[in-house]
């Protein structure tokens, strides 16, 4: 499912590190988890939708290796964003 311009927009906005970016690896992971989170809800109602499924797990394997090339060149980057998504426990 695509995201709302608006939405879209707001997450650049709070996550972009200069004026002009729009695909820097924080920008990439926060829109990607945005994608994920809306698709997880769709599968608490559409349990049998195999072909989302198999998008949603494509988002999350491309969010892992954005994750761990932010975690290699940008360790105190990384944390951050990890506390700000709300992604590890």
């Amino acid at each position: 499912m695509a995201l709302v311009k608006e939405k879209k927009t707001a997450i650049i906005t709070s996550f972009k590190e200069n004026e002009k970016d729009t695909g820097s690896a924080t920008v990439q992971i926060a829109l990607l988890t945005e994608r994920i989170n809306s698709l997880s809800s769709h599968f608490k109602t559409h349990k049998r939708d195999h072909h989302s499924r198999q998008g949603l797990l494509r988002m999350v394997s491309i969010r892992r290796r954005l994750l761990e090339y932010l975690k290699r060149k940008d360790q105190k980057g990384y944390q951050d964003l990890i506390k700000k998504l709300d992604l590890r426990k």
